[in-house]
C-alpha cells in the first residue's frame, strides 16, 4: 500500500512516499516543469469550501458571492462561475475580470468606498445586481450617473455597526474608526434620502466587519445591530428585500479554529428566524475562506546562511509574491516538499528582495540545503492578488490542479512583459 499522510487541516494536500502532492499531482514535478516560485491551487478544495456555505443556506433564498479581491486570477473565477457562484467586486477592473470568466452580472455586488463615475457607468451598463454604497456623497453621485444613463441603480447601504471583529487592525472594517460604511446612527436618514432619489432603487442593507474572523460572537453581535436597523428602516416605509452580511470568515493558518461556514450560518439563520427576517434573501461575500487553504506557494532554497544571532534560509519567493508576512506579520506554515533525514535548524525563511521586511517565516525548524523545495501553505488568498513587481521581479506562474490533471492558469511574467507598457520620455 502506498504511504499516504494527509497534512492536518489540509485534506487536499498529502505526502505520498514522502513527497508532497496537491490532490493527485506531485509538487516536485510541477516545480520542475514550471519553475519557482509557483502557486498551486486545489479545485476540489475550493468547491468543498463553497459547498459548506451552501449547506448552511439549504432551503433558503441565498447568494454566495465570492469576494474576488482574495484571488482574482481568471482560472479561479471560472471555477466559481461554473459553480453558479455570485461575485463581490471593488473595482471596474474586477468587474471586467468577472465578466470575462462567464459570470452572471445579475449576481455581481459592487462594494468599495471609492467608486468612480466611470466605474459606476460600467457597472450600470453591465446590469449588475447591486451597488453597496458606502457614503452619503456616493449616493448622490450614483444617482446622477444613473439618471444620465436613463437607469435606476439598485443599491444597499453598507452600515458600519461599530463591532470589534477581534482581528488584525489592518483588516478590521466595522469599527467607527474605519473608513468603511455609513455610521450606525446615520442609517435611517441616509436610507430616507436614498429612497427619495429617482435614479436609485433601494433593495437591501449591507454589513462587513472585517477579515480573518475566527469566532462566532462578532457575527452575532453585528447581526443583532443590523436587524435593529432593518426594523427601523422598514418602520420608515422602506422595504428591504435582502440582507447582505459580507464575508470575513477566517481560515486555519496556524491552529486557528474558526467556525465552519455551515455551522456559523445555521446559528445566524436561527437568530434571523427568531427576529422575523428569515424570509429575506441573504447575501454573503466570502473570499479568504473559499480560496485561502486551497493554495500553496512552492519555492526553492537558494542559500542557507548561518549567523551570529540568526540563521537564514534564503528562498526565491519574496514579499512581492507573498506580501502577508511583511504587511500583517502573518503566519504561514512552511513545510519541505520532500522529506529527508537529518536534524532541523532553526532559521528565518527570507526572500531575495532588498528589504529587511522581506521574510516569509520566523524561527522555523527546517532541515534544508540549497536546491531543496519548500511549500508555503494557506497561500491561496491575498498572495497573487497583492503581488507586485518590486525589484523588477516577475509575478509567479499559477497552476490549477483538478484530480490528477494540472492546468497553467497564469504563465510566469517575464521582464519583457514588465517593460511592454513603458517608454523613454525623450
Amino acid at each position: 500500500m502506498t504511504d499516504r499522510t494527509v497534512l492536518p487541516g489540509h485534506p487536499h494536500i498529502a505526502r505520498i512516499a514522502g513527497d508532497l502532492h496537491v490532490e493527485g499531482v506531485p509538487l516536485q514535478s510541477l516545480a520542475r516543469e514550471h519553475g519557482t516560485p509557483l502557486f498551486v491551487y486545489s479545485k476540489q478544495w475550493m468547491l468543498d469550501a463553497l459547498n459548506a456555505y451552501r449547506r448552511g443556506f439549504e432551503g433558503r433564498d441565498a447568494w454566495v458571492c465570492y469576494a474576488i479581491k482574495a484571488n482574482s486570477s481568471l482560472g479561479i473565477l471560472r471555477v466559481f462561475a461554473e459553480a453558479g457562484c455570485g461575485f463581490d467586486i471593488v473595482s471596474g477592473g474586477e468587474l471586467t475580470r468577472v465578466l470575462a470568466s462567464g459570470a452572471n452580472p445579475a449576481k455581481v455586488i459592487f462594494s468599495g468606498v471609492g467608486k468612480t463615475r466611470a466605474e459606476m457607468k460600467q457597472a450600470l451598463l453591465a446590469n449588475i445586481g447591486c451597488f453597496n454604497v458606502e457614503s452619503e456623497a456616493e449616493i448622490d453621485v450614483l444617482n446622477a450617473v444613473a439618471l444620465e444613463l436613463g437607469r435606476r441603480a439598485p443599491i444597499s447601504v453598507r452600515i458600519n455597526p461599530n463591532v470589534d471583529p477581534k482581528t488584525h487592525p489592518y483588516i478590521s472594517t466595522g469599527l467607527k474608526g474605519n473608513k468603511f460604511g455609513v455610521a450606525h446612527d446615520r442609517a435611517v436618514p441616509v436610507y430616507r434620502h436614498a429612497a427619495s432619489l429617482p435614479g436609485l432603487e433601494v433593495i437591501g442593507i449591507d454589513c462587513h466587519i472585517g477579515s480573518q474572523i475566527t469566532a462566532s460572537a462578532p457575527y452575532l453581535e453585528a447581526l443583532e445591530r443590523v436587524l435593529d436597523l432593518v426594523e427601523a428602516i422598514e418602520a420608515a416605509g422602506i422595504r428591504l428585500h435582502h440582507i447582505d452580511f459580507g464575508g470575513g470568515l477566517g481560515i486555519d493558518y496556524n491552529g486557528e479554529t474558526p467556525p465552519h461556514a455551515d455551522a456559523l450560518w445555521k446559528l445566524l439563520l436561527a437568530r434571523l428566524d427568531i427576529r422575523g427576517y428569515g424570509d429575506r434573501r441573504l447575501i454573503v461575500e466570502p473570499g479568504r475562506s473559499l480560496v485561502g487553504n486551497a493554495g500553496v506557494c512552492v519555492t526553492e532554497v537558494l542559500y542557507t546562511k548561518p549567523g551570529e544571532d540568526k540563521n537564514f534560509c534564503i528562498v526565491d519567493a519574496a514579499m512581492n509574491d507573498l506580501p502577508r508576512p511583511a504587511m500583517y506579520q502573518a503566519y504561514h506554515q512552511i513545510v519541505p516538499v520532500a522529506e529527508k533525514n537529518g536534524a532541523p535548524t532553526t532559521c528565518d525563511v527570507v526572500g531575495p528582495v532588498c528589504e529587511s521586511g522581506d521574510w516569509i517565516g520566523r524561527d522555523r525548524a527546517l532541515n534544508v540545503t540549497a536546491g531543496d523545495l519548500l511549500a508555503v501553505l494557506s497561500a491561496g488568498a491575498y498572495s497573487m492578488s497583492m503581488a507586485s513587481n518590486y525589484n523588477s521581479r516577475g509575478r509567479a506562474a499559477e497552476v490549477l490542479v483538478d484530480g490528477t490533471r494540472a492546468h497553467v492558469i497564469r504563465r510566469r511574467e517575464s521582464i519583457e512583459d514588465q517593460l511592454r507598457n513603458e517608454q523613454f520620455g525623450t
